[in-house]
């Protein structure tokens, strides 16, 4: 290996790899192309490897790439954590945290919380990552993570901040259309809005309603906003934090007492930050924010 690659160039990398060229790479950074291109070239010099070759819709990685791609990852994620750190030591609460949850929750519930936590401490700047993966913190791509989940990982500290119920929704004007199920059976015969991938939560479901199998979803997509979006719409029944359909008149409740499901809300954030001023007021402010939007619409 020749001298030690910039932090940087690791970042440069990755992006290229995402987006498939140098172009969408440095559209994507506020780069040049050619800007991109000298990254790439030193990183290739440094590592004395071939990380990508061209192809006729742009470049591709090597295998050598794809299997450096990981480490690649935990560099930039280490770097980005350590410009977090570094920004907020001065006097009082200043600096940047990480926040991750999921989608629905960002735009649904935890702007008040984030708004209410601006005005007490300004210099605190947020940065909001919509995502369900749990490993976020362990592998420091972000600082606190609200997730339905308990992490059980022995380096994170987690606080319940209470549950939230879900159940099955519809638009009045699907209901008006094709009729209100009686049964968990006729939903069979019914547009059924729900879920691509499987996952713990999706196999805990069809472990207690059979009856949910995916294959028979209309509708699938992992974006909670974009099954939310669909029932709004009227395209067929979902399922919705019971809550947030409350705030849509036209929005009813499908088989209330035959499907409910309460879902914990945690807290989570890496135990090295327990002493950090930025993260211990953030944490804070979320337990408590999310312990009051529990109670309010218990």
């Amino acid at each position: 290996m020749n001298a030690e690659p910039n932090w940087e160039w690791y970042r440069t990398f990755l992006m290229v790899i995402d987006t498939g060229s140098l172009s969408a790479a440095g559209r994507a950074m506020g780069m040049t192309q050619p800007t991109v291109g000298r990254h790439i070239d030193s990183l290739e010099k440094a590592l004395n490897l071939k990380l990508f070759t061209r192809t006729f819709d742009g470049f591709a990685p090597t295998e050598a790439a794809l299997e450096l791609k990981p480490y690649a990852a935990d560099v930039a994620a280490t770097a980005a954590a350590l410009r977090r750190v570094a920004s907020s030591h001065g006097s009082g609460v200043r600096g940047t945290v990480r926040v991750t949850a999921s989608e629905v929750t960002c735009v649904e519930v935890l702007p008040p919380i984030l708004t209410a936590l601006r005005r007490q401490h300004p210099e605190l700047m947020i940065e909001l990552v919509l995502s369900n993966r749990v490993d976020d913190l362990l592998h420091r791509e972000a600082d606190i993570a609200v997730r339905m989940v308990n992490p059980e990982q022995d380096a994170l500290i987690a606080k319940r901040a209470g549950a939230i119920e879900i159940g099955f929704f519809a638009h009045q004007s699907y209901l008006a259309d094709f009729g209100m199920p009686k049964t968990m059976d006729e939903l069979s015969r019914h547009t059924i809005i729900g879920f691509d991938q499987e996952n713990a939560f999706l196999r805990k479901l069809k472990s207690k309603f059979p009856t949910l199998e995916p294959s028979s979803f209309a509708l699938r997509t992992d974006s909670d906003l974009a099954q939310l979006a669909a029932i709004r719409a009227g395209y067929g029944i979902g399922v919705c934090h019971s809550v947030l359909a409350a705030r849509d008149k036209d929005l009813v409740r499908v088989l209330k007492t035959q499907f409910s499901v309460n879902l914990d809300i945690w807290v989570a954030m890496h135990e090295d930050l327990r002493e950090s001023p930025r993260c211990a007021v953030t944490f804070a402010a979320l337990t408590a924010g999310l312990k009051d939007y529990v109670k309010k619409h218990a």
